[in-house]
């Protein structure tokens, strides 16, 4: 042990010279901007000298390299090189309201080797449709890299993980997924975009039903009355109308490790105003970057709790990033706001409420707590203060925020993961 001691203590010097020396002459190159926050400058050399010795030491163990980031889900199961094997441990890292979501866990699983949808009533076996109808719970994965295009809304029964790692899957360019008076539902490792518009068509629902469905919006994904709901490390972009929605009483939901981009209405939390079956709705939105050429509603919060923890938004946004109405009350932890004023100038309030005047909303509780702010982005509070104030003990979701200078490293791999078999899992 001693020995090992002195290895370690050796190897930690001789990184952190080399670290220093590169550091020093990367600043060199490219001197610090007026934007530059000195505690995440701190925190992120921190982090990458830890990172490199945790590397080092595994290799003289003889173990796999280090991976952790400090992201509570990755960490959990990302650094298995065989989760080929283990895919069901994912069901055991969710955080935040979603916690609990075991989705297909302790069902068999099931192999897509079709993508086509050809029909939504007469289904045929082998195809996705077919997989997420069935009333037994269903891990489901794929046989290879495939586009689905699914004529009909995709309504899921309860019970059900879509794990797309180990293939590249695309849900896009017709209608994408409902979540429907359901529950246990994992959504994990898809590309979903470009959803358009469909229905006034029959659609089956499970093995014995099928029944008339009206339009849908377009959604990428609908939480529709719906409860235990984790959508993770999704690539979402493009669609008619919200990326992901939460509406009609449903609860305990986690949006994580997603990247979102080029969308306008990107997540919507609550149907309306005047609908008070949200007012008990909790989500939890973490670790999800925020990418290029998004509007509004990172998210837009009615009624309920909405805890936003740790998120990137690094290419600022259109009209603002967090929104509500109808008294909701929201808790931001840990966040990275980058207001982009060269594209929009007018958009450097993090926050917006969309009903009430002021002597209405300056009491509802939006709070602001360990944020990194830059180009001048800011968020407006209102209500209670107070980290500990009993007023957001319901909007707290037991996903422990890190510091916000943390958050590049924590959301660096978010969207779909490139997965092979035998080999880690690795952002694109």
């Amino acid at each position: 042990m001693a020995v090992f001691e002195c290895i370690k203590r050796m190897i930690y010097m001789c990184i952190l010279v080399l670290f220093l020396f590169g550091f020093i002459a990367e600043t060199r190159i490219a001197p610090t901007t007026v934007d530059d926050d000195p505690e995440e400058v701190a925190s992120m050399v921190s982090l990458s000298i830890q990172n490199s010795i945790e590397r080092k030491l595994r290799q003289l163990q003889g173990s796999s390299l280090s991976c952790a980031t400090g992201n509570s889900i990755d960490d959990c199961w990302r650094c298995d090189s065989n989760w080929y094997n283990n895919r069901k441990r994912l069901a055991d890292c969710a955080i935040g309201f979603g916690r609990n979501t075991i989705g297909g866990r302790d069902g068999r699983f099931y192999i897509v080797t079709d993508s086509s949808d050809d029909d939504a009533v007469n289904l045929k076996v082998g195809t996705l449709r077919h997989a997420v109808i069935q009333s037994e719970p269903l891990w489901i994965v794929f046989q290879r890299d495939m586009v689905i295009q699914l004529k009909q809304e995709l309504i899921m029964n309860s019970y059900k993980t879509i794990d797309g790692r180990g293939a590249n899957v695309h849900i896009a360019n017709e209608a994408c997924i409902t979540i429907q008076n359901v529950t246990n539902i994992i959504i994990h490792g898809l590309h979903i975009h470009d959803c358009k518009p469909t229905g006034n068509a029959m659609v089956r629902s499970s093995p014995s039903h099928f029944g008339w469905r009206g339009m849908a919006d377009g959604d990428a994904v609908s939480i529709f009355g719906s409860s235990n709901v984790w959508i993770d490390h999704n690539s979402l972009s493009n669609c008619a109308d919200g990326l992901v929605d939460v509406v009609m009483a449903s609860t305990a939901v986690t949006i994580s490790n997603n990247y979102f981009s080029h969308h306008n209405d990107v997540m919507l939390f609550g149907h309306s105003d005047s609908y008070t079956g949200d007012k008990d709705m909790q989500v939890t939105v973490a670790y999800n970057h925020f990418g290029e050429g998004l509007m509004q509603r990172l998210p837009h919060c009615r009624h309920g709790y909405c805890h936003v923890v740790n998120n990137d938004y690094s290419h600022g946004w259109g009209i603002y990033a967090i929104g509500g109405g109808a008294n909701p009350t929201i808790n931001s932890e840990g966040n990275r706001f980058v207001a982009d004023l060269k594209r929009y100038p007018d958009s450097s309030e993090v926050t917006k409420r969309t009903s009430g005047d002021k002597l209405e909303w300056k009491n509802w509780n939006w709070i602001s707590q360990g944020d990194l702010f830059l180009n001048g982005a800011y968020f407006v509070p209102s209500g209670a203060t107070g980290a500990n104030s009993e007023a957001y003990a319901k909007a707290s979701s037991y996903a422990k925020a890190k510091k916000s200078s943390l958050v590049v490293a924590i959301t660096s791999s978010a969207g779909a993961l490139t997965c092979r078999k035998d080999h880690m899992c690795t952002s694109n």
